[in-house]
């Protein structure tokens, strides 16, 4: 069994504009810049996004675009006083935001958008207790 989460790692043809998407979108910290050394495949950031345990380490690295666009994803946890301020954030980079997915009441509010690369990424305000709860009283769906 694994002990948890180490990193995320995200292949991009532009380094910097991945940076950009991640410290306006995530409020992700730069903690490494290796594009004047190079010790893995290709140049490569870090950054942090969150605190405390809930922390995840974020790689980036140059290199080819996903070519097609699918619903895998990574989805951060965001609290829902922060909606607004990030869907700004995304709008502003021009970032295309994907329709969300028919939901039930009370699983949590999402919202999704692809970047440069064609990685969707997931902001959620719900936690797995809340959607597993939710499922359990019955199926009334809704559009969020």
């Amino acid at each position: 069994m694994a002990d948890g989460l180490s990193h995320i790692t995200f292949v991009t043809k532009n380094l910097d504009r991945m940076e950009e998407i991640l410290t306006a979108v995530l409020k992700a910290r730069k903690v490494y810049d290796g594009s004047a050394q190079q010790f893995s495949l290709s140049k490569e950031r870090f950054f942090l996004v969150g605190e405390g345990s809930a922390q995840v380490w974020i790689a980036i690295m140059e290199g080819a675009t996903v070519m097609a666009r699918s619903y895998n994803h990574v989805a951060f946890k965001i609290r829902d006083d922060e909606v607004a301020e990030r869907l700004s954030a995304i709008e502003a980079l021009g970032l295309d935001l994907r329709d969300g997915r028919a939901r039930v009441e009370g699983e949590g509010h999402s919202i999704y958008f692809y970047d440069d690369d064609n990685h969707m990424f997931e902001l959620h305000t719900g936690t797995l207790e809340e959607r597993l709860r939710r499922y359990a009283e019955g199926k009334d769906v809704t559009v969020a």
